[in-house]
């Protein structure tokens, strides 16, 4: 499978979300004040690895199931990234990938899985080897891949023609 590469405006808009993992881990592992730029750093990685791991394995699982399914990471009217699904020319799902990060790294009650965090804390004092092996171990918890099969399978859910020709045809004019 290739590297997933995104454009400039794509890829700034993932480390600004990674940057607001880090923020939020910040709020949550116990930090020293060297800290900042690994978090910055491993919050940066878990938004690029996560999403960049998502969609070849989306249009793989499409590909083995015969489905006309593309993806990739557009930006919304505010410069929010967002994956998008393509059903041959028609639009189909579109996640907003702080959606999708909250999805696969925190529990429904809105707090970081605990393997998860138990793996970011490690990094934290890790070396930068050990701060590697332990943002693999993350990206390969249960908990994340059990969230990421969950995604999987509702973007791989065709869109329904008759909402989408309604929402194509605009508001209704009675």
């Amino acid at each position: 499978m290739a590297a997933v590469t995104f454009s400039d405006e794509v890829r700034a808009a993932l480390l600004a979300e990674g940057d607001r993992l880090a923020r939020r881990l910040t709020q949550t592992l116990q930090v020293t004040a060297a800290d900042p730029p690994r978090l910055t750093l491993l919050g940066r990685s878990l938004a690029l690895n996560l999403v960049g791991a998502l969609l070849p394995t989306l249009e793989q699982v499409a590909r083995h199931s015969r489905a006309p399914l593309r993806a990739g990471v557009t930006l919304d009217r505010v410069g929010a990234p967002q994956l998008q699904t393509w059903w041959g020319e028609q639009p189909g799902a579109c996640l907003p990938v702080a959606d999708l990060l909250n999805d696969l790294l925190l529990t429904p009650g809105g707090q970081w899985h605990p393997p998860v965090r138990d793996a970011l804390q490690g990094a934290l004092g890790a070396s930068e080897h050990g701060a590697e092996r332990a943002l693999v171990t993350c990206l390969r918890s249960p908990p994340v891949l059990r969230s990421m099969e969950r995604v999987v399978r509702r973007l791989l859910r065709p869109p329904d023609s008759a909402a989408v020709a309604a929402q194509d045809a605009g508001p209704r004019q009675d």
